[in-house]
């Protein structure tokens, strides 16, 4: 996995970042996403200064990164319940099942 330069521009700069052949349509995906969260607040917040606004831009995204990592970790706690709930079901089938085996059993020795 050979690391190659890459020129991406971002908000009428351009950045080369080493970067490999595999994850260049990665990288060109989050160049335009940024792209498009300044280009989005530019106009909304009316501040120019480009620091100012990767700043923000960069919380916003940490935000949301943050956010989206709650989420996941919330869907994996109910699938982790939802999978407990079904290992507790099966034990309780089988245990009745097994139940029901030495009744039966027993009763066929009688």
């Amino acid at each position: 996995m050979m690391e190659q330069p890459v020129d991406i521009q971002i908000f009428g700069r351009t950045l080369r970042i080493n970067c490999p052949e595999e994850k260049r349509a990665e990288l060109n995906r989050a160049a335009k996403y940024l792209e498009k969260q300044l280009q989005e607040l530019k106009e909304r917040t009316k501040i120019s200064n480009v620091e100012q606004l990767l700043f923000i831009s960069a919380l916003n995204i940490c935000y949301d990164l943050n956010q989206e990592k709650a989420k996941f970790q919330n869907y994996t706690v109910s699938i982790d319940r939802g999978i407990q709930s079904l290992k507790d079901t099966v034990s309780r089938a089988i245990s009745e099942h097994n139940t029901q085996t030495l009744q039966t059993n027993n009763i066929k020795k009688i």
